[in-house]
């Protein structure tokens, strides 16, 4: 079987994988945001953390309880690596920099996950499994807590009540991630995962030291972290480790972990608003992106020519041969497009144009299909500007399900667009302007500015992943790109729970002969073109100075 066809093989299993989960998930999921009910473990949750679930929020309530919680979180975190020096557990390892803990506290808060740490050798049994992998479940449920928000401001009207933030994050953790989390986990260990709490062993000689390794709790953090799109692996290879993905089998499940959730929200979507086929529009929407994005990622690897990579049968460089090109294009595709940042290869090692297709992906606002939660509520805020381009075309005033988008909406929307742009066009600026930040870069060039670029890129997207070629473990990466997760992940959700309460005060407004249909084709292809338009126009000038100039110098 040649790869291109083992490619095509894969992507169509993916296609087949998640259709089949699309709608009993989605419906699940609704199901639960729009429960009344309480099981008893959330009960003990709500009491012991002092929370009414019962009691509605304005958007303002709402988003003051995704801030203290996170800001609660990132302080735990924190404290937790400074004091893993005295912890038990530590294997040894001592306490965590100040500035590397913020780094590693606010990533994972933020469902980042950006690491510029080795896993293994600094990181205990208790900060991996009771530190970053709680947040790998809590940090992904306040994602889905704000894109229920939002959906609920479009299905409510005449009333600001977005629903409680607290009952949000308990029921997406305890009904949805920690559930479907187990269930992968047992299939990662199935599949040759290592999932245990062993020490540091040394396991022979090589290169004249020796060489170890310890053990954790790899496949029940492998299965979250994928899952919840976050990312950070327990060891520093990530997904290319064979004790977090062994073989083809386990890499096709992780990327169905990372898709699986975000591709049926827009069920959920549908299902809560009234309308499926809504959901079914951002549902084509996200998946013409997707698929077009995995056929360009394997074109670009494969189609390399010269005698190393006809032998190799493409660009292997930097590659695992247990997953080949194919494998590794796919899962490149997943991660960047999604806010997960896991890698099974080194994107720095792809081709010129390869590496800009990763960074394009982090850049269109990982919307397709997007982070848990982030995508859904991302891809809706672009649906509103793009009724308002069609709008401005027509001379109506426009309309996205019965609400009116007015000069609020219309500004909140913007608002959300243009924060992570500047936050990644800004300190990628200030660190190549200075003269200290470059001194990280491994290359020169084109390559060297898309070390820097890629590196702001996922920071303030919320992906995690990186180049593979810049030394991030500086005080100014650190604290830069810790300040960037942060700003990039709670910024937006100001404007996006602003949205919700705006869309839910108002009266809904009949449909017409001259409604723009939102759920046909033509919306699909409007929506498409949106995004592309918008994100070329933002970050052509910096991806040509990067990977594109690379590219086409090779």
């Amino acid at each position: 079987m040649s790869p291109v066809l083992a490619g095509v093989l894969q992507v169509l299993a993916l296609v087949v994988a998640l259709g089949l989960a699309y709608r009993p998930l989605g419906d699940y999921m609704a199901g639960v945001y729009s429960s009344t009910k309480h099981l008893r473990v959330e009960k003990w949750i709500y009491k012991a953390v002092g929370a009414d679930p019962n009691a509605q929020m304005r958007w303002p309530a709402y988003l003051r309880g995704v801030l203290a919680f996170s800001a609660v979180s990132v302080l735990f975190l924190y404290l937790l690596q400074r004091l893993q020096g005295s912890l038990p557990g530590s294997l040894g390892f001592s306490s965590i920099d100040p500035d590397q803990a913020f780094n590693t506290a606010a990533s994972f808060v933020a469902n980042t996950n950006w690491q510029s740490y080795y896993g293994e050798q600094a990181m205990g049994h208790v900060v991996q499994t009771g530190g970053l992998a709680v947040q790998n479940f809590v940090s992904a449920a306040v994602g889905m807590a704000v894109a229920a928000a939002l959906v609920r401001g479009f299905a409510r009207s005449r009333t600001g009540e977005l629903g409680n933030f607290w009952s949000d994050l308990v029921r997406g953790t305890v009904r949805i991630l920690l559930p479907i989390a187990v269930v992968g986990a047992l299939l990662l260990v199935a599949c040759g995962a290592i999932q245990n709490f062993a020490g540091i062993h040394e396991v022979g000689q090589f290169m004249g030291g020796s060489q170890q390794w310890n053990g954790g709790a790899v496949a029940s953090q492998e299965a979250i972290k994928e899952l919840g799109t976050n990312g950070g692996g327990y060891f520093n290879a990530n997904s290319s480790h064979p004790f977090e993905n062994p073989n083809g089998l386990s890499n096709l499940l992780e990327i169905f972990l990372i898709l699986v959730i975000p591709f049926a929200l827009t069920r959920t979507f549908g299902r809560m608003v009234g309308s499926l086929k809504q959901g079914y529009a951002i549902l084509a929407t996200m998946g013409v992106i997707w698929l077009g994005f995995t056929t360009l990622m394997m074109w670009t690897e494969f189609s390399h020519h010269g005698p190393a990579f006809d032998i190799a049968g493409g660009a292997m460089e930097g590659k695992e041969t247990r997953f080949g090109i194919a494998g590794s294009s796919i899962f490149a595709v997943a991660t960047t497009l999604t806010s997960t940042g896991a890698v099974n290869s080194f994107h720095s090692s792809y081709t010129g144009f390869g590496g800009g297709i990763t960074m394009l992906g982090m850049q269109l606002g990982e919307i397709a299909p997007g982070g848990v939660g982030s995508g859904l509520y991302g891809m809706l805020v672009m649906a509103i500007i793009a009724v308002f381009i069609a709008g401005l075309m027509v001379g109506r005033t426009p309309e996205y399900l019965g609400k009116k988008i007015g000069t609020r909406e219309i500004k909140l929307a913007a608002c959300y667009i243009l924060i992570t742009p500047a936050l990644v066009l800004c300190f990628t600026a200030a660190a190549m302007a200075l003269p200290t930040p470059p001194h990280s870069m491994t290359n020169t060039g084109a390559h060297g500015f898309s070390e820097i670029l890629y590196a702001y890129t996922s920071g303030a997207n919320n992906n995690g992943s990186a180049f593979a070629g810049l030394n991030a473990d500086t005080q100014w990466f650190n604290t830069t790109i810790g300040l960037a997760m942060l700003l990039g992940r709670f910024l937006p959700m100001v404007f996006i729970l602003a949205l919700a309460g705006s869309l839910a005060e108002q009266k809904p407004v009949p449909a017409t002969v001259g409604t723009l249909g939102t759920h046909k084709p033509l919306f699909s292809t409007l929506l498409v073109g949106t995004i592309l338009i918008i994100t070329g126009l933002t970050y052509f000038p910096a991806l040509a100075l990067g990977p594109l100039a690379e590219g086409l110098a090779s």
